[in-house]
C-alpha cells in the first residue's frame, strides 16, 4: 500500500515524487495536508482547489444520500440490477468516485490506480472513512491496489483473489467536460500520469480478465475505444457507457 503507518509527510511526499508544502506552492505540485485530508495542490489559478479523495463529505456524501440508487448510469452499466450485485474491478480508479457509488449500492469493488500519488490519496480517504460510523461499512467493501491495469491487470486481480465479474474503465479523455473546474482537475492528473494513450491495450486486457462484462465510460459524443465494437451503449446527458461482453459470451 502507498502510505506506511507512521510515515512522515515529508518522507511520503519524497517517495511519491512530490514536494511537501504547508500551503499550495506557487509553481508545480506538492503534497499538502488540508483539514479534509491529504491532498495534491498547486497554484489555484492553474490547478484549482487541492485534489483529494473523500468518501465522507462533499460530492460523495451527496451521492450517497441522493444519488438515485441502482438507477444511476454507472450502476446500470456495471449490471447492478434488482437481486444482482456483481464484484467489480475499477481498473482506472482515479479518486474513487465511481467505485464508491458501486460500494454504496452493495458491490465489492477492487480499485486499481497506477499513479502512486493518487493511490496515496485513495488510501488516505479509506483510512478517514473507517472512522465514520455511517461510511465505514461502505468503505469496507472497497479494496485498493497500486497497479497499472494495462500492464498487470490479470496478475493484480489474481493476487487479490478477487472475482472480476465486471471491469469498469474510465480512461482519461481531453474533452469530457468544458467547465474550468474539471479542466483544472485534469491538469493535475495529466501532470502526474502523463498522456493516457493505452486505452485500446487496457480494453483488451479487461476483455481477457472480466468473466461477464466490461463497462467503458466515455464522453457522450466521443468515438468508442479502438478495438472490438461494443455490444451495447447506455447514454446520459454528457456521458455514456460502452458495454462489452466477455469473449466466451459473444454470439
Amino acid at each position: 500500500m502507498p502510505v506506511a503507518v507512521g510515515e512522515g509527510l515529508r518522507e511520503l511526499a519524497e517517495r511519491l515524487g512530490l514536494r511537501w508544502s504547508a500551503t499550495p506552492p506557487a509553481t508545480g505540485l506538492a503534497l499538502v495536508e488540508t483539514p479534509d485530508g491529504l491532498a495534491i495542490a498547486g497554484d489555484p489559478q492553474r490547478y484549482g482547489k487541492p485534489l483529494l479523495a473523500d468518501f465522507v463529505a462533499g460530492k460523495a456524501g451527496h451521492r450517497r444520500r441522493f444519488g438515485g440508487g441502482r438507477g444511476q448510469l454507472v450502476a446500470r452499466a456495471c449490471g447492478l440490477v434488482k437481486g444482482v450485485t456483481p464484484h467489480v474491478v475499477d481498473a482506472t480508479a482515479g479518486l474513487g468516485r465511481d467505485a464508491f457509488v458501486l460500494a454504496t449500492l452493495g458491490a465489492e469493488v477492487l480499485m486499481l490506480e497506477r499513479v502512486t500519488a493518487i493511490a496515496a490519496l485513495l488510501e488516505d480517504a479509506l483510512l478517514r472513512s473507517g472512522r465514520d460510523a455511517e461510511v465505514a461499512p461502505i468503505a469496507a467493501r472497497l479494496r485498493l491496489r497500486r497497479a497499472d491495469a494495462a500492464e498487470a491487470l490479470a496478475a493484480t486481480v489474481a493476487a487479490a483473489d478477487f472475482p472480476a465479474q465486471v471491469i469498469h474503465l474510465d480512461p482519461m479523455f481531453p474533452h469530457r467536460d468544458k467547465s474550468a473546474l474539471v479542466k483544472k482537475e485534469m491538469r493535475v492528473f495529466r501532470e502526474l500520469a502523463g498522456d493516457d494513450d493505452d486505452a485500446p491495450r487496457l480494453l483488451e486486457a479487461a476483455l481477457d480478465v472480466a468473466t461477464h462484462r466490461v463497462a467503458v465510460k466515455r464522453p457522450r459524443k466521443a468515438p468508442p475505444i479502438d478495438g472490438p465494437r461494443p455490444a451495447h451503449s447506455l447514454e446520459a446527458k454528457t456521458s455514456r457507457y460502452d458495454l462489452y461482453v466477455h469473449r466466451s459470451l459473444r454470439g
